[in-house]
């Protein structure tokens, strides 16, 4: 479907109102970082009775039938305000998108529905132990068995792996030289015998990333996604809806709000800053709208999302550096208003280089394309 300009300005007044309304009554306190860190399962149902979940799918999965603009104009708003939004959005941005995308029939009817009422709550299997960045440095393996697989394996940095029902899980199912190829991608349940989660505590004292082990965990035939030995070319066509989502350039936006409602007009310096930060924002969010008209035509446009991910990295690190210098403010994660805000992105800074990619790899697929052409 495709939404007119009139119709996204209005879901974006109802969206925005309705996030007014839930912050005044104190529903939530805006943070930083709040797509990964904030988890509020009672917050992401209430989204889900509004069909803001899987806002794009068809009907007939429990969907709106929507354009991803509109996913886009939900999704900005969410993070504007600092929504605590982690329990549905691995599900909403990614996992159920591989499933409409690749899944069977019987997949999709029994997963979309049940993510688009938050039900279902995914969170993402790629990152191992001493791979690094190397997404297809896998070591964890899928053998075949009666009606379906056994994975066993080690994920690390799995984000609220221990609050939610299933995993998406990257297995190897063949030999691993090329080792982009024989990986397979499966639906995983976390409640299933043979599997481990456990905690990995970040410096704020914060329980958010986890390792899961998988010991002989069985997988039935039907839970995998696409073909099996396929699973590099679908997952490199789905890190285009992870790296270019808002979330890679408005995680921060709680904390540049602050800074510019606290920018005296008469500090030149902090003036030329914070307008050279709105400026960039602005460009961002058009390529991310340009992204997500791209795949309402279908497309699944790595390059243009490895670019928007390294930029919004880099332009989000530097709203934390530039609320550090200009705001008269400490960071205490245990404070309120400016001082919170500027301790969940100073905390959650290091990582922005990392996840979804490294910068360094992110660069080397923006190159590569452009040497094609």
């Amino acid at each position: 479907m495709t939404d007119t300009p009139h119709e996204l300005s209005v879901l974006r007044h109802e969206v925005r109102a309705l996030l007014d309304q839930w912050r005044a009554q104190e529903w939530f306190v805006p943070r930083c970082d709040a797509w990964l860190r904030g988890y509020d399962l009672d917050f992401s149902r209430a989204l889900a009775e509004r069909g803001w979940i899987g806002i794009t799918w068809p009907t007939r999965l429990g969907g709106g039938a929507r354009s991803n603009l509109a996913r886009l104009v939900v999704t900005e708003e969410l993070l504007m305000a600092g929504a605590p939004v982690a329990a549905h959005w691995i599900s909403d941005r990614q996992i159920g998108p591989a499933i409409l995308r690749y899944g069977s029939p019987r997949l999709q009817e029994e997963f979309l529905p049940a993510i688009t009422s938050a039900q279902v709550m995914f969170c993402l299997g790629m990152s191992e132990p001493e791979a690094g960045s190397d997404l297809a440095a896998v070591r964890t393996r899928a053998e075949r068995v009666a009606g379906g697989w056994h994975v066993t394996g080690t994920k690390i940095w799995t984000s609220q792996a221990h609050r939610s029902t299933h995993a998406y899980v990257l297995a190897r199912t063949g030999a691993a030289d090329p080792k982009h190829e024989n990986l397979t991608e499966f639906v995983l349940d976390l409640s299933a015998p043979g599997v481990t989660v456990r905690p990995i505590i970040d410096m704020a004292g914060e329980h958010h990333f986890n390792e899961m082990i998988f010991d002989g965990v069985f997988v039935p035939e039907h839970w995998t996604i696409g073909e099996p030995g396929n699973g590099w070319h679908q997952v490199t066509e789905q890190l285009a809806f992870e790296r270019g989502g808002p979330e890679r350039l408005l995680s921060t936006f709680p904390l540049l709000h602050t800074l510019i409602d606290r920018t005296d007009p008469q500090d030149r310096h902090a003036r030329r800053t914070v307008g050279r930060l709105a400026a960039r924002l602005l460009v961002l969010r058009r390529m991310a709208w340009e992204i997500a008209a791209a795949m309402d035509a279908g497309a699944a446009p790595v390059h243009k999302a490895a670019m928007l991910k390294g930029m919004g990295t880099t332009f989000e690190r530097e709203v934390v550096e530039a609320a550090g210098e200009l705001l008269d403010t400490e960071p205490d994660p245990t404070g309120a208003g400016a001082a919170r805000l500027l301790a969940d992105g100073v905390l959650a800074a290091p990582g922005f280089s990392i996840r979804g990619g490294t910068t360094e790899i992110l660069a080397t697929i923006v190159a590569r394309e452009e040497v094609r052409r």
